[in-house]
């Protein structure tokens, strides 16, 4: 069975593809805006962390709307916020309006539409498709918008670098917009029966608590990703232009983060046949592709080697993210799923913050390469704590047989 032949699939990918395409320029535009504007590795993670701080103090109360409200809804209302956000981010950039608190503050507000979107697209998904071929959809879903990053990647170095990073922000915003239209195209059947009786808020937490606390996988997985995401999220997002900077330039890392999500779209096509039976043990091996960029990066930032370990990274990333969305979907009930959702990205991000805004301090005093290879470093101690995890080992996944004839 072919996901894309459901329409509500095909709309949730479409709108999650779009947005990708926006949020790849972002990155690459708002860090540049921000040197441009003051040349500090300490004030660019101010700008990023704020998106990040408020994506995790309100994560969890996005998982309890996801869980309340049709998804699809939610989805809309947060694309439209963040749209509205990133449209004065580009205006205030292309005015010359730009200071560090505004950039912070309008931040900050995108963060609180991800906050809200993230828990409500991953659990929508499933919802889309039959059981037995949300392996396939997760898959051909990052596919789609991770192809969307390799082109807004690379669009986004080329306006940097030719019409200035203002411009880079006005695509994000609009494709914030254009995936809110998407978004409401979605129509599925409600993830719990509609006599579910209401309660109240913290109710509604604590039964996502005790359903991610009772699965020692989940929770050994989220923490170790709490470690390897701030160590990424600082020396990719805060040191990785300021060193692309002083060496390879400014379309050149743009180049590196394109072939990076080119990696994870050669590994989805590589996840949409696996039929693995401790697929997480599998994904959570890959991890240590991390280790190779950040090192890299870190000792020796030249082109060529940077690209390979970027293909390497991206491939890396997309065998570990199938098999943690199919893993989730097949082990976590639907109706809980956003709030189960919303306690893995608190986990996941709640260091981000921290990660961002010390790395630029810290390269400050003991120079990037020694903050890269740190970083590095912490991402393969991580990989090592999770594999350490019986549970993560052993997990054994529902292979779905291959049928035997094409008709069937």
């Amino acid at each position: 069975m072919n996901p894309l032949r459901y329409p509500a699939f095909r709309f949730l990918a479409t709108g999650r593809a779009v947005t990708m395409l926006g949020n790849a320029v972002a990155p690459i535009a708002l860090a540049f805006a921000v040197l441009d504007l003051t040349g500090s590795a300490r004030d660019l993670g101010l700008v990023v962390g704020a998106r990040s701080l408020t994506n995790v103090v309100f994560v969890l109360f996005g998982g309890v709307i996801a869980d309340r409200m049709p998804r699809h809804l939610v989805m809309v209302g947060a694309s439209l916020l963040a749209a509205v956000t990133q449209f004065a981010v580009a205006a205030s950039v292309l005015t010359g309006s730009a200071t560090i608190t505004l950039l912070v503050g309008l931040s900050a507000l995108n963060g609180l539409a991800s906050a809200v979107a993230l828990p409500a697209a991953s659990a929508l998904l499933p919802q889309t498709v039959p059981a037995e071929i949300r392996q396939q959809a997760n898959a051909i879903s990052r596919l789609a918008f991770n192809t969307a990053m390799i082109l807004g990647a690379s669009v986004g170095g080329v306006l940097v670098a030719t019409v200035g990073p203002g411009w880079g922000l006005v695509v994000d915003a609009s494709a914030f917009a254009v995936a809110a239209v998407a978004f409401a195209l979605v129509k599925v059947p409600a993830a719990a029966p509609a006599a579910t009786k209401r309660q109240g808020i913290l109710t509604d937490l604590r039964e996502g608590w005790s359903e991610f606390s009772s699965r020692t996988w989940l929770w050994a997985v989220v923490a170790g990703f709490g470690v390897t995401n701030a160590a990424l999220a600082g020396g990719l997002n805060v040191l990785g232009p300021v060193v692309a900077d002083d060496t390879i330039g400014r379309p050149a890392w743009g180049l590196v983060l394109a072939i990076e999500t080119a990696g994870m779209v050669v590994g989805g096509i590589v996840a949409l046949k696996l039929r693995i039976r401790r697929f997480l043990r599998y994904g959570v091996m890959w991890c240590f592709g991390d280790v190779l960029l950040l090192g890299a990066l870190g000792l020796t930032p030249h082109i060529g080697l940077l690209l390979l370990c970027g293909f390497i990274a991206g491939f890396a990333i997309e065998q570990f993210a199938v098999a943690w969305e199919t893993t989730m979907q097949e082990h976590v009930p639907a109706d809980k799923l956003a709030r189960v959702y919303s306690y893995d990205m608190l986990g996941s991000f709640v260091a981000i913050p921290l990660g961002q805004v010390v790395a630029g301090p810290l390269a400050e005093r003991y120079g990037p390469s020694a903050t890269l290879v740190g970083a590095a470093v912490l991402c393969g101690l991580a990989v090592v704590g999770m594999l350490c995890s019986r549970d993560v080992r052993r997990l054994a996944h529902a292979v779905t047989p291959r049928p035997a004839t094409a008709s069937a």
